[in-house]
């Protein structure tokens, strides 16, 4: 009964170690890949009035209907319908839209690199 016991013990101890190192912290995994800290990036999307066009999770009335939802973007495969999605190009995208897409609705904000690295680390949390 005591063997059964360890063992149950131990593969608990398992799962939860596997678990946690599975999905990571999503914060500091996308800190990793961008350079950005994703808190930062949260309260960037409200100073440059992402979340007047876009619905993001996890930042405050952001319900914006122009663009569209940004639920799941670090899953997608492409930006804007043209890049692959790495973490330097959705930091092209999010600080020069235009010179990837010129006419493209959303508009060139004026966000500075380090801003644009946080915004990309937060973005990435959004799985």
């Amino acid at each position: 009964m005591r063997l059964s016991t360890t063992r149950a013990a131990l593969g608990t101890a398992l799962l939860l170690i596997v678990f946690s190192g599975c999905g990571g912290d999503a914060a500091q995994e996308a800190a990793q890949r961008t350079g950005g800290d994703s808190q930062r990036g949260r309260q960037h999307m409200l100073k440059y009035g992402c979340a007047s066009c876009h619905v993001i999770p996890g930042v405050e009335g952001a319900r914006g209907m122009v663009g569209p939802s940004l639920e799941g973007i670090a899953s997608r495969t492409y930006l804007g319908g043209k890049l692959p999605n790495t973490p330097e190009n959705m930091t092209l995208w999010v600080r020069d839209p235009q010179s990837v897409s010129p006419g493209t609705a959303m508009p060139n904000l004026g966000v500075t690199e380090e801003d644009g690295r946080d915004m990309v680390a937060y973005l990435y949390t959004l799985k």
